[in-house]
């Protein structure tokens, strides 16, 4: 936590969510209920940057950087991509409002140490349910499925039945006008959990669906990819590997990524050397079982 006390200023979000739990938290939200340029200024913090058309500042305290956001309301004129920013200063239960599940739309008061709860978030985290704010919330950005998935395997909670609707209903009609640089980022972060059960979730709930047009379930179950995973002591580019098995070509990988499925193909015609990545191999062995 921060040594920084205002009426007006609350944690929000993850590290909300992650106290209540009892679980250690590595990002500090800031929100202030206002606009927090302004705050920042008449405080007289030592001001790093500003960003006026998100409402957002970073100060420097005590050597360290902290951002600060503007409470603020967000429009989605694009389905799918980023949203654009309106009502710089709104009232904290709108801001809130725009957050993926109830569980992140918490906040907590730096003065009093009271937490807000206008969406029943206390109540989804007692129940391990995932609720989202409003039925239009996976049309918006379709990245808060992944999300729901992240979430799911990292603290046991599983969709609550409306949202579970929602989200069957979203994957029988995506809209593929989307930000996959956005899709990339939460697919990372999901998948380097190296969870069987994100992976087996993944594809029964047809969540594979997002990777573009004409993906297809596959027959790999995660226990096995993961078992090779942990064999192999794999500690990079492990989303990579549970992926692999989809079509990828809509994702922007990385010049690494891309080879490291081209020797997984050509391993099938040429045996493996000290110079083959571990990926590859892992990839092969599992559609192949020739390498042990």
């Amino acid at each position: 936590m921060i040594n920084i006390k205002d009426k007006n200023l609350y944690y929000v979000g993850g590290v909300v969510r992650d106290e209540i739990l009892e679980l250690p938290s590595f990002d500090i939200d800031l929100c202030y209920e206002g606009d927090a340029i302004d705050f920042a200024r008449n405080s007289g913090f030592n001001i790093i940057k500003t960003n006026p058309d998100f409402g957002t500042v970073r100060i420097s305290l005590n050597n360290k950087e902290i951002d600060i956001a503007s409470t603020r309301e967000e429009d989605y004129p694009q389905k799918g991509h980023l949203p654009v920013v309106k009502n710089i200063g709104c009232g904290l239960k709108d801001d809130l409002k725009r957050r993926d599940f109830t569980i992140n739309a918490m906040a907590k008061n730096t003065l009093t140490g009271e937490i807000t709860d206008f969406y029943n978030g206390m109540k989804d985290l007692k129940n391990k349910k995932l609720r989202v704010l409003h039925d239009k919330s996976f049309i918006d950005d379709p990245t808060r499925i992944l999300r729901g998935l992240k979430f799911s395997v990292r603290f046991g909670f599983e969709l609550d039945s409306d949202t579970y609707k929602l989200q069957n209903e979203y994957l029988r009609n995506i809209n593929y006008d989307m930000s996959y640089h956005r899709v990339r980022k939460e697919l990372v972060e999901t998948f380097n959990l190296n969870s069987a059960e994100a992976f087996d979730k993944f594809n029964e709930q047809g969540i594979y669906k997002l990777l573009g047009k004409n993906q297809k379930k596959v027959k790999i179950k995660g226990d096995v990819i993961k078992k090779k995973i942990d064999e192999f002591n794999l500690k990079e580019n492990i989303w990579l590997i549970y992926m692999s098995f989809f079509d990828l070509s809509e994702l922007a990988l990385t010049r690494k990524e891309k080879r490291i499925l081209e020797w997984a193909e050509k391993l099938d015609s040429q045996n493996p050397t000290n110079n083959t990545p571990k990926e590859s191999l892992i990839i092969h062995s599992i559609l192949n079982k020739e390498i042990s």
